[in-house]
């Protein structure tokens, strides 16, 4: 258990408000080299992930773009797989929607976190008024820049504008051997392997983090009771919210397309949604989704060794909906006021975000600073969803790998013509 990341994270998060508060008794003038020492740590932790940012948005995006190329020259292969994967995320995107407008239950008590500093943080877009003329204006000008600047001032939308003109023009310019897609696809490579070693380091930045707030917060608003509440109440909506996704939606567009039982299809799928949610990871859980799709649900290899591998990097329906619904959480701790159109930014770019990202453990950290910077909420905050993200990554992760499952049922019914083998 020791070696278990989860374990790891929940473990720092504890002894970090613990030995917290024994620190602000024992010292509540404070101690210069504890404090320096928790900055030193909490200030690397962070520029890791900022180093991150640019490069990882930029190539995945671009390698996100690439992929759905290639996929549209199959023709009706890759237009059902497309369509259905835009469908079930556009579901996912409308029942977050829906929560943030109509539930949202930690606005019950107040903005736990609004006495805190916001120093260093830069809100995106800061129209000269509330009219959506002048908001598309603010983001026109961020969107349309030359990429390097995007790149060097860490401006998400000319990022993300520039690496989907720029993956869109290559899919139509370039043959499909040419060396510029092996190029994008190492890359992409190299950055997942400085992230997985960002991700080994998260106990220790999660305990500085959490040090750090504990005690800001104990001097600054008092850390009560609320909080907690809050983030158990965002955590329960989340899992709520993505269990309706995935135990109602997802079964429901299989029942009516290939006329598959919701009983019979979850039993089936057992197994592999067991992988996922042990591992956390779509990726490990690939071989095992692929031989279920063959030797379970009958679908043809052709199509299960297509639609799945695309699936485990593009098809992440829990991924958006988590990250949309956390901004606008934090957002609100923190006291950052957003209006109705920001607010659909903020679900449009985790949309955005969830292409192309890896199918490996809290590899959603990566798409959530995407959001996070696109509103001006600091990248400390993460901290606050990494105690509670690897429980909710395990239930996300085995909703997206029974939506690539469902999704090989539905492309092998409309492309092969052939009814649901599933017994």
């Amino acid at each position: 258990m020791l070696r278990n990341l989860t374990f790891q994270v929940f473990l720092a998060a504890v002894v970090a408000v613990v030995l917290a508060h024994i620190y602000q008794t024992i010292a509540p003038e404070g101690t210069v080299f504890i404090e320096d020492t928790i900055a030193l740590l909490k200030n690397a932790f962070l520029s890791l992930l900022k180093m991150l940012i640019a490069p990882m948005i930029f190539f995945s995006l671009i390698g996100g773009i690439i992929s759905i190329g290639n996929v549209v020259r199959l023709r009706s292969l890759g237009g059902v797989t497309v369509l259905y994967y835009l469908t079930t995320t556009g579901f996912a995107i409308l029942l977050a929607l829906i929560a943030v407008f109509f539930v949202h239950p930690w606005t019950d008590y107040p903005p736990a976190m609004e006495g805190v500093s916001l120093e260093g943080s830069v809100r995106l877009l800061e129209p000269s008024s509330d009219s959506i003329i002048a908001v598309l204006g603010a983001m026109a000008s961020l969107a349309f820049t030359n990429p390097f600047s995007a790149l060097a001032q860490l401006n998400i939308l000319g990022i993300v504008t520039n690496a989907l003109l720029i993956g869109v023009a290559m899919v139509l310019v370039l043959k499909e051997d040419s060396p510029v897609f092996r190029f994008v696809e190492d890359v992409n490579h190299i950055i997942m392997q400085i992230l997985k070693w960002v991700i080994r380091l998260l106990p220790i930045g999660i305990f500085a983090i959490l040090f750090d707030f504990t005690i800001r917060l104990s001097a600054d608003s008092g850390l009560g009771g609320s909080f907690l509440t809050q983030l158990l109440e965002f955590g329960l909506l989340v899992v709520v919210l993505t269990l309706i996704h995935g135990l109602v939606f997802l079964p429901l567009v299989a029942w009516i397309t290939t006329g598959t039982s919701p009983v019979t299809l979850l039993r089936k799928i057992a197994r592999p949604l067991m992988v996922a949610f042990s591992t956390s990871s779509s990726a490990a859980t690939l071989p095992i989704s692929m031989r279920t799709a063959e030797d379970d649900l009958g679908v043809n290899n052709s199509v299960s060794s297509f639609v799945l591998p695309l699936g485990a990097t593009m098809n992440m329906d829990g991924t958006a909906l988590f990250e949309a619904v956390a901004a606008i959480f934090l957002a609100y701790l923190y006291g950052i006021e957003l209006s109705t159109v920001m607010m659909f930014t903020i679900f449009l770019m985790a949309m955005v975000a969830s292409i192309g990202a890896p199918g490996m453990p809290s590899a959603s950290m990566s798409g959530m600073q995407m959001v996070m910077l696109a509103v001006g909420i600091p990248l400390e905050a993460i901290a606050i969803l990494l105690v509670i993200e690897r429980p909710l990554d395990t239930i996300r992760t085995s909703i997206n790998v029974e939506g690539d499952l469902i999704g090989c049922l539905v492309v092998d019914r409309f492309v092969n013509g052939e009814p649901s083998r599933v017994a």
